[in-house]
């Protein structure tokens, strides 16, 4: 077929609408308005048979800054988690904004602390700090946390009791938080010590902000491993994947829920942005994770 130059200028055209319509759409409108509840199903052989489903919401990356994430959007994220009646919630990290350009303000800790006092479940609310948390102003942010009533966990364990079954929350400390002098960068992070902390045979749900640990989590004892960080990579193309994803293994812990030797690992998209105000396929997200055990 016989293509004319005006059939031809009218393609590029087309193609230039769609991709600045696209554009629109990734800039404006998901990372902003777009808010989902993604759902996994965890069937943990270090959960025990006897003990009852856990219903676990998962909070990360809140990145509070106007205009991407205000008050007004956390409260919504919070409304949302709410009417999902989890037994527990877990917020695992990068409270502080991770957008130097392309935002009007940072989100003051006080402010963002307002929303987040509302969170509750009965097993309560649990918090890890994040990457941007410890760059930024890491005092601020436990400030913060203390002000919402958030108890924020650092290679330390809490036993909970779950319908008369017992097992541990812990939470690890960030594994990127300070840069070293090679440039490279040294993290808080001690899972031994963590696991330690949870030692009597209970089995562990473990908070970390980058899932990178995961290879070193043992599936003896640990049920499920909740991390954020990736954001999913933020971006989704069809057909080519997610062309950046914060983590030293790529694709592999890139997003949702992970399984490997009989370990389970769920990453959550989170909810704002990092360096670009930009979602495309990648939608903000609580993510509620259903753990039982493998015969249940």
């Amino acid at each position: 077929m016989r293509v004319t130059r005006r059939g031809f200028l009218t393609g590029v055209a087309a193609t230039a609408a769609s991709g600045v319509s696209l554009g629109g759409y990734a800039f404006a409108i998901e990372p902003r308005f777009r808010l989902v509840v993604a759902r996994h199903a965890v069937e943990s052989p270090a959960w025990p048979r006897r003990y009852p489903a856990l219903r676990i919401a998962v909070l990360s990356d809140l990145h509070a800054c106007d205009p991407w994430m205000p008050v007004g959007r956390i409260d919504e994220i919070v409304d949302r988690a709410l009417k999902l009646e989890p037994d527990v919630v877990v917020v695992l990290g990068d409270f502080a904004a991770g957008l130097r350009r392309f935002r009007t303000r940072e989100v003051e800790p006080e402010d963002w602390a307002k929303p987040l006092s509302r969170l509750s479940a009965p097993l309560g609310v649990h918090a890890v700090l994040g990457n941007h948390d410890w760059w930024t102003d890491v005092d601020a942010v436990r400030f913060g946390l203390k002000r919402a009533g958030i108890p924020v966990y650092e290679n330390d364990a809490m036993r909970l009791n779950h319908r008369g079954r017992k097992f541990w929350i812990a939470g690890l400390g960030d594994q990127i938080a300070m840069q070293n002098n090679q440039g490279g960068f040294r993290g808080v992070d001690d899972l031994p010590g963590t696991l330690e902390a949870a030692g009597d045979g209970f089995p562990v749900v473990l908070m970390a902000h980058e899932p990178d640990i995961f290879v070193d989590v043992p599936g003896e004892q640990v049920a499920v491993t909740l991390a954020g960080h990736t954001h999913g990579g933020q971006i989704r193309l069809p057909g080519l994947g997610r062309p950046v994803i914060p983590s030293q293994y790529g694709d592999r812990f890139a997003y949702g829920h992970i399984v490997e030797n009989d370990r389970h690992l769920v990453v959550s998209a989170g909810l704002g942005c990092s360096i670009l105000p930009v979602r495309f396929g990648v939608p903000p997200e609580i993510t509620l994770v259903t753990l039982r055990s493998r015969s249940a």
